[in-house]
């Protein structure tokens, strides 16, 4: 381990970044405190997955952001059982997936066409510029038609309701 002493000081050394962006995930001080912890002890435990020469904090963001989506599943599956002597018990969630996907497709089919060519171009990756180029409008323009047609899906899918919406 004498090889990974350096490189143990780095990782340690980033803890404040860490913890800083693990604050954007949890809202909380002592939960975002928790991750970048939860983040440290499993770079250290996986240093030899650490490729030299590569971006270490971004690794180490890659591990967190992992980390943290794990345990967001990891909840929304398990509930806490009424009884403090009870274990957890899993929910399964796989079988709501392909009714999920239905619904999202079936409230893009029913978006107005310039709204979904916006979406469907900037969702594929494209930039707003050429998503506006190709649409021949200006880029402000890609940029409303993107976020009116985000909140219709949200209101489609019963994501907010009205009255959240217009306050958005």
């Amino acid at each position: 381990m004498p090889q990974y002493a350096s490189l143990q000081d780095d990782i340690v050394a980033l803890r404040p970044v860490m913890q800083a962006f693990a604050h954007r995930f949890t809202r909380s001080d002592a939960d975002a405190e928790d991750l970048a912890q939860e983040t440290i002890m499993k770079a250290l435990s996986h240093l030899d997955h650490f490729t030299p020469g590569t971006n270490l904090k971004s690794w180490m963001f890659t591990i967190l952001r992992n980390h943290y989506c794990s345990q967001y599943k990891r909840s929304k599956r398990c509930r806490p059982a009424s009884d403090l002597s009870s274990f957890e018990i899993p929910v399964p969630s796989d079988q709501d997936w392909p009714l999920r996907l239905k619904d999202v497709s079936d409230a893009i089919d029913r978006l107005p066409q310039q709204l979904r060519q916006a979406l469907m171009l900037v969702v594929a990756g494209r930039s707003y510029m050429d998503a506006a180029k190709e649409c021949g409008c200006e880029i402000g323009t890609i940029k409303s038609r993107v976020a009116r047609a985000r909140m219709a899906l949200m209101l489609a899918l019963d994501e907010v309701s009205f009255s959240e919406a217009a306050t958005r």
